[in-house]
């Protein structure tokens, strides 16, 4: 099944750092199965984000194809990539269009970060654009069963390590 990401613009009461307080309108990128959810999952998310009022301006199906975040990075871009496909019947080039949306501190780092989500892509592509999204923050889903399945491959972990004799015990 894929995923379906929705962007979300919520309007709120926000204390800056100097202490102003302005009422601000931001955008925030959830995946989910309906509007229903996302509206139930966004209002979940900005309860624990802010204790002031809120509320929901637009929820949209966001034209996304993958969502890749990079550690150590703040801001999100979004990439226009085209993958290029060879028409045996024509004879003539055909590009298709994804978007993907990816972390980075800058342009430049969001153009590698989107080689690096590429890399393994066995078809030719290019990336013909790249622009500063206006989204602040990502929440992907999670069933609980992901946290699960980390925390049983971490012990596994542990304990394989655990097993492993020490060089100097097995001479």
């Amino acid at each position: 099944m894929s995923v379906i990401w929705y962007e979300c613009k919520v309007k709120y009461r926000k204390t800056h750092e100097t202490g102003e307080s302005k009422v601000t309108t931001e955008t925030y990128l959830l995946d989910a199965v309906s509007y229903t959810e996302a509206e139930s999952r966004i209002t979940e998310e900005m309860a624990a984000y802010t204790s002031e009022e809120f509320k929901i301006n637009s929820i949209k199906v966001a034209n996304l194809s993958e969502v890749h975040p990079f550690e150590n990075s703040d801001r999100w871009f979004k990439s226009k990539v085209s993958l290029i496909s060879y028409d045996d019947e024509s004879g003539k080039e055909r590009k298709s269009n994804l978007y993907m949306l990816v972390q980075a501190n800058d342009v430049k780092e969001a153009y590698e970060n989107t080689e690096q989500a590429m890399q393994g892509t066995t078809g030719d592509y290019t990336i013909p654009a790249i622009t500063e999204s206006p989204i602040l923050d990502v929440f992907p889903y999670f069933t609980g069963d992901e946290e699960e399945e980390n925390a049983v491959h971490q012990l596994d972990n542990e304990t394989t390590e655990e097993q492993i004799p020490e060089e100097s015990e097995a001479v």
